[in-house]
């Protein structure tokens, strides 16, 4: 009987010092809010405890707080150049980059974000770091070659392909993509648009062609030496 009551009386020792480990673990953990950094507009999930206490939770894991009671709040944010945007416009744009992954939805979302390229700051980071985001804008430009030879692009498509265009301008303008563009190899997507040998002067072909030469144009109008 008197082994049991120490044995217990152990374990309960045990599991206080570990409760008290595991609280200044967590505690440790706490980050300033204006020190989250992501890499490459990578998002990060900001948590806000009932305390105000900060920190940012990895996927798959606890969230980090001051006692594990504390009721958590989780708002998601993304860090690009250094600045948090808003939860709501971010939440936006990142759904909108994620429908470039369905044909169902893609077009409206190249339409959407190609209206927005020009309002969100480092969204040539997110495009070029969101799986699939770039192999869906190259699909786009690769299904219209059929269309050149012979000449039955139409408006539509036109429209369509001069969108997922102007998204890759985008990239292609941004100092902190336009190496891993010009790497990739990218531009050589566009030339059958530059050198179509096609009689037809109609507005389909002349908008795919301004719009490939103003990717190149990006490219170009820059003050790196490479």
């Amino acid at each position: 009987m008197l082994s049991s009551i120490v044995s217990s009386s152990q374990q309960s020792n045990q599991s206080v010092a570990m409760m008290n480990a595991v609280n200044a673990h967590v505690s440790q953990l706490s980050l300033n809010p204006g020190q989250n950094t992501g890499t490459g507009g990578v998002p990060v999930s900001t948590v806000v405890t009932s305390n105000n206490t900060t920190g940012v939770a990895s996927s798959g894991s606890t969230p980090a707080s001051s006692g594990l009671n504390t009721p958590l709040t989780i708002i998601p944010t993304i860090v690009t150049g250094g600045n948090i945007q808003s939860s709501n416009e971010t939440d936006r744009i990142l759904q909108l980059i994620g429908d470039l992954l369905n044909f169902e939805t893609r077009e409206h979302a190249l339409m959407e974000l190609s209206r927005k390229r020009e309002n969100v700051e480092d969204l040539a980071v997110l495009l070029w770091n969101s799986f699939g985001a770039i192999a869906a804008l190259l699909q786009e430009i690769i299904s219209v070659y059929p269309t050149i030879h012979p000449p039955t692009l139409n408006a539509h498509q036109s429209n369509r392909v001069c969108n997922a265009l102007a998204l890759l301008q985008c990239v292609a303008s941004h100092s902190q993509t336009r190496g891993a563009f010009l790497q990739a190899n990218i531009p050589l997507y566009l030339y059958p648009f530059l050198n179509m040998n096609t009689p037809s002067k109609t507005r389909p072909f002349e908008y795919l062609r301004l719009t490939s030469l103003g990717v190149i144009g990006a490219l170009v109008k820059t003050d790196e030496k490479r």
